[in-house]
């Protein structure tokens, strides 16, 4: 078996552990960050929407030989506006063009012909009107409403309330962070990009729910021992699960990153690319955020509860007098920040081999009178 098989069997079975749960004020850290520089860049540079949600024209070329530069040149001295030119795997090209008319768009056809030497009849044209668009970007945000109502109530009802808000706090995560790459980048967004991105949130969800029902498995009889706290038990829940999550996620990524790099180098853009590159991004960060967010949010929950902070309290308290499970909690990993004392207290150091008390005799003879 392989190192990184080992170290999971070892996870899985408590022999080792990483303190995810106690951490967690670094990772909620790196994924405020993370959530800020995607808010600025949308901001600043805003989402560059495609065709299908401003309207326009798309003009596909046969195999040519003219150069993008002077596509885009054409395109752009005709029509006012700066193109979007693809080349595609044919040696074509794809050139788009936002804001347009029928008027302008048949000006804009009939100089790229010129240029390429054609009949206008012969370059390709697809017109779309911006009335289309909003009808789908409207639908796109209900869909996703009632999406995030549904699974807030099945979660509510399948786990907690509280778990439901883990999960809301790791979709809300991913869903930012990819917009905001887009928006960095500069990527346009299609309707492609929006089924990559529903799709993703699928994903992300299955994730934290799968680590959900294996904290709902460890912290099953929380109440009923005084030997780990909550924290610890669902920081154990997460080592459980984080092989499977990470092994998952890289066998789901690596088909992804071919269509992304590899299919659409050889066959083009289009929706092949758009959807390639919110799942690859998506991917990514719902890893990331079912397994340092989710979980991590709910034990923040759990700890205001009274019944949970008295159980803590007993826990800890028994452990600094010495009692059993604090070499059980070094291996679960202290998720509630506590650690647990390596000497033993004056209370406890009679019945840990101490000195004997004087009313005990000595050399074993009775106590007594000698006659």
């Amino acid at each position: 078996m392989s190192r990184f098989g080992n170290l999971g069997g070892k996870l899985y079975r408590g022999e080792a552990s990483y303190d995810f749960v106690g951490k967690r004020k670094l990772w909620y850290g790196v994924t405020l960050l993370l959530m800020l520089i995607s808010l600025v860049g949308l901001g600043a540079r805003g989402l560059y929407m495609g065709i299908e949600f401003q309207g326009g024209a798309v003009f596909t070329t046969p195999p040519t030989q003219m150069s993008i530069e002077d596509a885009r040149e054409t395109a752009q001295e005709v029509s006012g506006t700066e193109p979007r030119i693809q080349e595609l795997g044919s040696g074509a090209l794809r050139i788009q063009v936002t804001g347009l008319d029928n008027e302008q768009s048949e000006k804009t056809r009939a100089a790229l012909a010129e240029e390429l030497g054609l009949e206008t009849q012969e370059l390709d044209t697809e017109l779309v009107g911006p009335s289309w668009g909003d009808q789908m970007s409207s639908k796109a945000i209900q869909g996703l409403i009632v999406f995030l109502i549904l699974v807030s109530v099945y979660l509510a009802i399948a786990f907690e309330w509280r778990m439901a808000v883990g999960a809301m706090g790791a979709l809300m995560h991913d869903l930012v962070v990819t917009i905001g790459v887009y928006a960095i980048v500069g990527f346009e967004v299609t309707p492609g990009t929006v089924v990559g991105i529903l799709t993703i949130l699928s994903y992300s969800l299955y994730d934290t729910v799968v680590v959900f029902d294996k904290v709902k498995e460890k912290t099953r009889g929380l109440l009923k021992q005084n030997r780990h706290t909550y924290g610890e038990l669902a920081n154990l829940g997460i080592n459980a699960t984080v092989v499977r999550s990470v092994n998952t996620s890289v066998v789901a990524l690596l088909p992804v990153a071919g269509l992304l790099f590899i299919g659409t180098g050889l066959l083009g853009g289009g929706m092949l690319k758009d959807i390639s590159l919110s799942l690859f991004i998506g991917l990514t960060a719902g890893t990331f955020s079912s397994i340092f967010i989710a979980t991590p949010i709910v034990v923040d929950l759990k700890l205001r509860s009274p019944e949970i902070k008295a159980h803590d309290r007993r826990t800890l308290a028994k452990r600094a007098k010495g009692g059993d499970g604090a070499e059980d909690a070094e291996e679960a990993g202290a998720g509630a920040g506590a650690r647990p004392s390596a000497e033993p207290t004056a209370a406890t150091a009679g019945s840990v081999g101490g000195p004997r008390s004087p009313e005990s005799g000595s050399r074993g003879r009775p106590s007594g009178r000698r006659r």
